[in-house]
């Protein structure tokens, strides 16, 4: 899993902790420097459905228009390393009849509309199978 964290390095390398930075920060009233850094894991760290979402969230995300709102659903889902994206919008355009919304291999980022049942299906489809054959750590997909 992706662990961000706060490390502060002096000169001779020590790194110290969050607790230890305050500390330091509130004894020698000075300013310092903070780096976060994130290490990528394998793992899909966001799946959600929104169920008949307004047809603004379409327009605004450049969605196909063309849908019957009333029964219709986006799936957005984030993963890491982020080209992992284009392994998951393969397997959801195969599984099922959706719609590709957006698919970004920089960020991790997926997109994908259709009916609800068809985007649940999709959505299962890419989380069962990065779990079971690629071994990604996965979270639940949630539903609104």
């Amino acid at each position: 899993m992706s662990t961000p964290g706060f490390f502060c390095y002096n000169k001779s390398d020590n790194v110290y902790s969050d607790k230890e930075i305050t500390e330091m920060a509130n004894e020698h009233e000075e300013q310092i420097r903070i780096v976060q850094e994130t290490v990528a894991g394998k793992e899909i760290t966001f799946a959600h459905i929104m169920g008949a979402p307004a047809p603004v969230i379409y327009q605004k995300l450049g969605l196909n228009p063309q849908v019957d709102y009333s029964s219709s659903a986006i799936g957005i889902m984030n993963m890491t390393p982020p080209e992992s994206a284009v392994i998951a919008s393969d397997i959801a355009v195969k599984s099922g009849n959706v719609y590709l919304g957006f698919a970004d291999r920089f960020t991790g980022t997926l997109i994908i509309t259709g009916v609800l049942s068809d985007v649940n299906s999709a959505m299962t489809e890419i989380v069962n199978y990065f779990r079971d054959e690629l071994n990604y750590v996965v979270c639940r997909i949630t539903k609104r």
